[in-house]
């Protein structure tokens, strides 16, 4: 069983739980729905107890180390990957594991981070300095990240807590394991958590749950964990594979008809809409909607004008040059007649 820091939630202060727990007024006030983007993998580096986690602990030690290569090659994956810190200390730390391979590998050091990222990360393949272990069970990360938001330093450790008496009451010690991760998006969720539990077909994929509570951990486990069922009222959405051509309309979708990218900007409703300014994305304003008219030139306007002219010289002339010809023919025809 994986070991967790253990705070009481009798502990908390009323004022801090109303304020920062699971009685603030925005619970449940926002849209779960489509908080998690596509991705493929998701990766987790053990390191140390979270309630010594700085409030970015990627600027320090191994999880910076990590943080830098996982950035600078990620460009290479062949998986769109998320890279999270979860609780570590004494032998674990150091500890990668990844999912939905559900695979750990022990003790990564600082030196051997370029190599496992270039292995494992861009390559797909073991890392050739590592044991490779494979892992078993299910899975539960809850965000405890109380240095980076007070939500989720007074929700996640509650959360931990139940989960870690609901399991040992249901002889599930040695197959349900959870663990405190850092900030993993969207605070005011709290509590937030990762499930990775195998579906009826065994299969893994990892799911987001939002505004989570204790009173919510039982049928965690006995409805997603047991029988595979998402719940689906605090449901965030799962790790899955952007669809085949979705990166070629999305960006398609972006992109005027002379295939100039525009910023991306949320609906604008088009009835009644004849130009002006709306409010893009971080705050940078796209104007001017409308099909602009068309800007005449005064030199434009003025050929034109001469070629409107010569049109009708040229008819004007035509006219006479037929006038004539049948004067001739007529004056012919009365001469012979005569």
């Amino acid at each position: 069983m994986v070991e967790v820091e253990k705070t009481n939630i009798s502990d908390v202060p009323v004022s801090e739980d109303e304020q920062y727990g699971f009685k603030r007024p925005e619970m449940y006030s926002g849209s779960l729905v489509g908080s998690v983007g596509p991705y493929g993998r998701h990766v987790f580096l053990c390191y140390k107890s979270h309630e010594t986690w700085l409030p970015r602990v990627e600027v320090e030690g191994l999880p910076q180390r990590f943080a830098k290569s996982f950035k600078d090659r990620k460009a290479d994956f062949a998986v769109e990957t998320k890279l999270t810190v979860c609780g570590g200390g004494g032998e674990s730390d150091g500890d990668v594991l990844i999912f939905p391979e559900m695979i750990r590998y022990k003790a990564l050091k600082d030196t051997d981070v370029d190599a496992f990222v270039e292995d494992v990360l861009v390559n797909g393949k073991p890392w050739i300095s590592g044991i490779q272990e494979e892992l078993s069970g299910s899975f539960v990360f809850v965000c405890a990240h109380g240095s980076r938001d007070k939500r989720c330093g007074v929700c996640g450790p509650a959360l931990m807590e139940k989960f870690e008496e609901e399991i040992g009451s249901r002889g599930l010690s040695d197959k349900i394991f959870v663990k405190p991760c850092s900030h993993i998006g969207g605070h005011k969720y709290a509590g937030n958590l990762i499930v990775f539990s195998p579906d009826s077909t065994g299969n893994i994929s990892g799911h987001w749950y939002g505004y989570v509570t204790p009173d919510d951990v039982p049928a965690m486990l006995d409805q997603h964990i047991a029988k595979g069922e998402i719940i689906e009222k605090l449901s965030r959405g799962q790790m899955r594979l952007r669809p085949e051509g979705e990166e070629a309309e999305k960006e398609n979708e972006h992109k005027v008809p002379n295939g100039n990218s525009v910023v991306e900007r949320g609906p604008v409703e088009k009835k009644g809409f004849t130009g002006g300014c709306c409010q893009g994305a971080n705050g940078v304003s796209c104007c001017q909607d409308q099909t602009p008219e068309p800007v005449k030139k005064e030199g434009s306007v003025k050929l034109n004008w001469f070629k409107s002219i010569e049109k009708e010289e040229i008819l004007l002339g035509a006219a006479a040059v037929g006038a004539v010809a049948t004067i001739a023919v007529a004056y012919s025809v009365y001469r012979r007649s005569g």
